[in-house]
């Protein structure tokens, strides 16, 4: 196996990452000037909560840096420690599809228990993951 394969899923969610970023751009630009709102007047979160309405993309580039931080900092343990095999890939890969799920619905038709589902089926195969370099830890 490549050394470098388990950081193909770190680069995925970075592109994740900036896919988002780059959809709140256009969606945060357009509405103000749709509604010719001075960057001035959003000058802070609460300036801009208050009057930028469509906050799923911001929402959720937020989101992208709550429980992929786990994520990341689980890949760097493995390749330290030389666990990335093919159990963690997968479960990398399938953490990574599973962000890609959630941030799809949560920037498009935002359906909250749809979107629900995505976030603890990722949720858990990241406990899963960590449980295998936990194990790992523990006993090698």
């Amino acid at each position: 196996m490549d050394d470098r394969a388990v950081f193909l899923p770190a680069l995925a969610m970075a592109g994740l990452t900036f896919v988002v970023w780059w959809r709140m751009y256009f969606m945060r630009i357009g509405q103000m000037k749709r509604e010719r709102i001075h960057p001035q007047r959003v000058a802070t979160s609460a300036q801009a909560t208050a009057l930028l309405t469509d906050s799923r993309a911001a929402d959720n580039f937020r989101n992208l840096f709550e429980l992929p931080v786990l994520f990341y900092v689980a890949l760097a343990v493995a390749d330290r420690i030389g666990m990335a095999d093919g159990l963690l890939l997968g479960l990398a890969w399938a953490f990574v599809g599973l962000r890609v799920v959630h941030s799809a619905i949560h920037v498009t038709y935002n359906k909250v228990m749809h979107r629900f589902i995505a976030y603890v089926a990722g949720g858990m195969v990241l406990w899963l993951l960590w449980a295998y370099l936990a194990i790992g830890l523990l006993t090698g």
